[in-house]
């Protein structure tokens, strides 16, 4: 029994030290030797030779003079990789693609082709009314109570807002608790709809928004205000005004400009998203270098061609952009966005 046990242990260590040790250094040497940069990260460096990110890893970019990776339900944060898991059926989701598209949809037909959609949708929100029927916020917050508190816990001075009101309303507070015996003191998210309800009949065709003024030091002052036009307008009632016009054409917008990836940080986009971008990008870049827009984006075309690529030659998908390379492409050859 001894003698089996030793054999044993014997092959137990033979196999530690060549699976947990030659093994893996035979595949690092491998690797290091043949494909250094993949098996490093895929990490490239900026302009001033320090790394700014890796080409596996989707990261935000938010000026205008760069493209958009895809929307991410991780934040772009690389350890904390997920989806929305978000179904079709949820409402959630729509809003949160409707959103994305309130602001930047544009009609595909004539006599309109091309134009933006967002001031029709700020003249018929001003209007105030939904299906025939009469205010607007009103009908979205009671349709939507999650939307609703969501945006007074998105944002310390929308609670501030909102507590302010029910300072100034002490019966409608007292009414709400009546109605609701087991929320006896009402947080600020607690109102949201209650809130909404009587803002709409108050301020009606307006919407409780961040403006922005000049304070008497010089200092920019921001409040929240019942306004009637802006991106809050575009985004948040676009699906509403959607549903009451469903038979007006717009123009297509790609679908992984307004989805997640699986991940939440997919780093690469699909061509036609690139091209459904390049109007902003090239037209961006016109007005930093003070340059003819058509050639600019002559040029981010020619870029964009040079950096497409099929993974699979084709077989598994169509051509693709990595955000990142191009970004700094553009960085490279027009310099710092002003």
């Amino acid at each position: 029994m001894m003698r089996s046990f030793k054999k044993s242990l014997l092959l137990l260590l033979f196999s530690v030290v060549l699976l947990c040790g030659i093994y893996p250094q035979i595949l690092w040497g491998i690797g290091h030797a043949l494909w250094r940069f993949q098996v490093n990260g895929s990490i490239v460096n900026g302009p001033d030779g320090k790394p700014v990110g890796s080409l596996l890893i989707a990261q935000p970019f938010t000026k205008a003079e760069y493209f958009y990776p895809r929307p991410s339900a991780a934040n772009y944060d690389g350890t904390a990789s997920s989806s929305s898991a978000l179904a079709v059926s949820n409402y959630a989701l729509r809003d949160r693609v409707a959103r994305t598209i309130g602001p930047l949809a544009s009609y595909a037909a004539e006599p309109h082709a091309g134009q933006p959609v967002g001031p029709d949708v700020e003249a018929w929100f001003d209007a105030d009314h939904f299906q025939g029927k009469s205010g607007i916020v009103a009908q979205w917050a009671d349709a939507h109570t999650g939307l609703a508190q969501g945006w007074v816990g998105a944002d310390s001075t929308h609670a501030d807002y909102v507590n302010l009101w029910a300072k100034a309303h002490p019966d409608i507070v007292r009414q709400f608790i009546h109605d609701n015996p087991g929320t006896p003191k009402p947080a600020a998210t607690d109102l949201a709809v209650v809130f909404f309800e009587h803002f709409s009949t108050d301020h009606p065709g307006r919407f409780p928004s961040a403006v922005t003024h000049g304070g008497a030091d010089g200092k920019s002052v921001t409040d929240i205000e019942p306004v009637a036009s802006g991106s809050d307008i575009q985004s948040i009632f676009f699906d509403m005004w959607r549903t009451d016009h469903p038979d007006v054409a717009l123009q297509l917008v790609p679908g992984d400009y307004v989805t997640t990836s699986g991940s939440g940080l997919d780093p690469d986009i699909t061509l036609e998203n690139a091209e459904f971008q390049l109007d902003r990008v090239a037209n961006q870049w016109a007005r930093d270098l003070k340059r003819d827009p058509v050639r600019v984006k002559q040029e981010i075309q020619a870029m964009l061609r040079a950096h497409a690529f099929s993974p699979g030659d084709g077989l598994f998908g169509g051509p693709l952009i990595n955000v990142l390379e191009i970004n700094l492409a553009l960085r490279q050859r027009y310099g710092a966005p002003a």
